[in-house]
C-alpha cells in the first residue's frame, strides 16, 4: 500500500510541472535503479532485514516537500531520494518467499505483483481525486503523509520477528 500511494504521487508529475514532468519521471527511474542495485547487490542480508520499514519511509518522506511546491532542483532531488525507497519491495519479496513453500513461490509472487499493481492504480486514482479538489503539490504531500502513517502502522507486523519463528531467510 505505501508503494501504491507513492505511485499516486508520481502520477501527478504532469499536473505538478508540465514542462519538466519528463525530468521528474526520469529522476524516479534513476532513484529506483540506484536503490534496487545498492540494496539488492551490496547490502548484506543481515542488514537488509532491518531496512524494510526505513526504506518504505524513505519512499514517502521526501514527497512531503512537495507541499511547498519546490523548485525543480529540489523536486528532482526529492524524487531521486524517495524512489530509492522502492527497494523495500525487494525486501518484502524476500520475506514472502521465505514463508512460502517453494513449489508455490511463482503463484505467491504473481499474487503479490497483482496486488502491488492494483494498489498503484488505486493510488493514482486517489491522487487524481485529491488533486481535483486541492492542487497537485498538496495531493502529493497528502498521499506521502498517508503512506508514512500506513508504513508506521504496518511496520511491527512486517519485521522478521512479526512472522513468528520464521526468519526472512529460507530455512
Amino acid at each position: 500500500m505505501p508503494n501504491g500511494l507513492i505511485v499516486g504521487c508520481e502520477s501527478l508529475y504532469v499536473a505538478y510541472d508540465p514542462r519538466h514532468a519528463g525530468t521528474l519521471f526520469a529522476s524516479a527511474a534513476a532513484g529506483m535503479l540506484a536503490g534496487d542495485t545498492l540494496v539488492g547487490r551490496f547490502v548484506p542480508k543481515w542488514w537488509r532485514e532491518r531496512l524494510s520499514a526505513p526504506l518504505r519511509l524513505l519512499l514517502a518522506v521526501p514527497y512531503l516537500v512537495f507541499l511547498l511546491h519546490p523548485a525543480l532542483p529540489l523536486a528532482v532531488a526529492a524524487v531521486v531520494l524517495a524512489s530509492a525507497g522502492y527497494a523495500a519491495g525487494l525486501l518484502l519479496q524476500e520475506c514472502l518467499l521465505a514463508v512460502t513453500p517453494e513449489k508455490m513461490s511463482g503463484q505467491a509472487l504473481g499474487l503479490q505483483s497483482c496486488g502491488t499493481m492494483t494498489m498503484q492504480g488505486v493510488g493514482a486514482a486517489l491522487a487524481g481525486s485529491v488533486a481535483q479538489f486541492t492542487s497537485a503539490s498538496a495531493a502529493m504531500a497528502a498521499l506521502a503523509a498517508v503512506s508514512v502513517a500506513v508504513t508506521l502502522a504496518l511496520a511491527p507486523g512486517l519485521r522478521p520477528e512479526g512472522y513468528g519463528k520464521v526468519s526472512c531467510a529460507r530455512t
